[in-house]
């Protein structure tokens, strides 16, 4: 057996940090078609709020629906709007810093978990940032979003143990 084949084995990548990595990589592409998606209808979306709560049937539809078009919800649409730019561009660095992250720990880089999570969290600052903390009051979604990303680097922190310092 060659030196390079036994440097191979010694190396060989955790089951745990492939998964995970590979889950990384489809969720940073989804992430970016989803901002990009969200950046290009977010006018869209806040005329048809706007259209909604004008229309004389709004006062007729019940309680829960006209909780989601409260002037609260609108604002939030307009503050997404009008930071959309900025917002993107959040999205689409925390997902390159998400990918190099997780490429660095498929090398058995500890320094890439660093990298993902500061990723991870990057946009929920954003967010507060351009937005407010009315995102965080829109419903469940967010804290789902909020979940999954603390939930990746909880199971990306189980696999320190097979990444070194470097």
């Amino acid at each position: 057996m060659s030196e390079f084949e036994n440097e191979m084995d010694e190396k060989k990548l955790p089951a745990g940090i492939n998964v995970l990595t590979i889950l990384t990589f489809v969720g940073s592409g989804i992430g970016i078609l989803s901002g990009i998606w969200s950046y290009f209808k977010s006018a869209e979306n806040l005329t048809k709020m706007e259209e909604m709560v004008s229309k004389p049937e709004f006062e007729k539809m019940p309680d829960f629906v006209k909780k989601m078009y409260s002037p609260e919800s609108l604002e939030l649409y307009r503050k997404l709007d009008a930071n959309k730019l900025p917002i993107i561009v959040l999205t689409i660095i925390a997902a390159g810093l998400c990918v190099y992250g997780a490429i660095e720990m498929r090398k058995l880089k500890k320094s890439g978990f660093y990298t993902y999570s500061i990723g991870e969290l990057l946009p929920f600052v954003g967010y507060l940032l351009f937005v407010g903390t009315g995102f965080f009051a829109t419903g469940v979604s967010a804290y789902i979003g909020i979940g999954i990303c603390v939930l990746f680097i909880i199971l990306y922190a189980t696999q320190l143990k097979y990444l070194i310092n470097k």
